[in-house]
């Protein structure tokens, strides 16, 4: 029987503290998938985190939150949707 190997995961500060996000931007091409999460306080926002994958690992994730959903849905009762904002999103890159 082969032994089994464990991935060893390491996580710095910065990741563990995670970043909030109240608006997500999907953009795609035929190669990866780009999750843009933006913390949004009117009259403008911020870009907390750029998320880049693959096709493959992005259905495998969708298909992760689906579940999870319906788990949450179970124990906690229906999610409802927020709102979807009326303005696009445009965002400019600093240089620092």
């Amino acid at each position: 029987m082969a032994e089994e190997r464990k991935l060893k995961i390491r996580a710095r500060e910065k990741e563990l503290k995670g970043a909030y996000s109240n608006l997500m931007q999907v953009l795609h091409t035929k190669e990866e998938f780009v999750l843009d999460f933006f913390l949004v306080s009117p009259p403008e926002g911020l870009l907390t985190s750029r998320v880049i994958m693959s096709p493959g690992h992005c259905k495998r994730m969708t298909k992760a939150l689906q579940e999870n959903i319906s788990r949450y849905e179970g124990k906690f009762g229906k999610i409802e949707e927020a709102e979807v904002p009326e303005k696009s999103i445009g965002f400019e890159v600093e240089d620092k």
